[in-house]
Formats: C-alpha cells, structure tokens, sequence
C-alpha cells in the first residue's frame, strides 16, 4: 500500500562557490527538480561514498 512519509529537515545556511551553484543550478534546471533537492542528493552521495577510515575517524 502507498504510505505518504514526511521527511523532518532542519534549515542550515551554508556558502558555497558562485560557480559551483551555477554549475549545480544548470544541473536541476536541466533534470527538472529543485536545487534544494540536487543539494541533498550530492549530500548524501558524498556521505555514502566516503572511505572507511574517514566515517571511522567522524563516528560514523
């Protein structure tokens, strides 16, 4: 059955390369989704694929 879930979120503020978010603003306008969400999707890539040693040295 299909289950509507809310995902919580926290806002944050962060500052990052004027051409980084142009790079990543051309990306979601040319994927059709919010720069929000390509965000955190390369958030969360990028904690997915972190080495070993490194989630270990975090206390991940």
């Amino acid at each position: 059955m299909f289950s509507v879930k809310k995902v919580e979120c926290v806002t944050k503020t962060f500052r990052l390369p004027v051409d980084l978010v142009k790079e990543m603003e051309a990306v979601a306008q040319s994927k059709n989704v919010s720069l929000n969400n390509l965000v955190t999707q390369s958030c969360r890539y990028a904690m997915d694929n972190l080495d070993k040693k490194q989630k270990q040295d975090a206390g991940i």
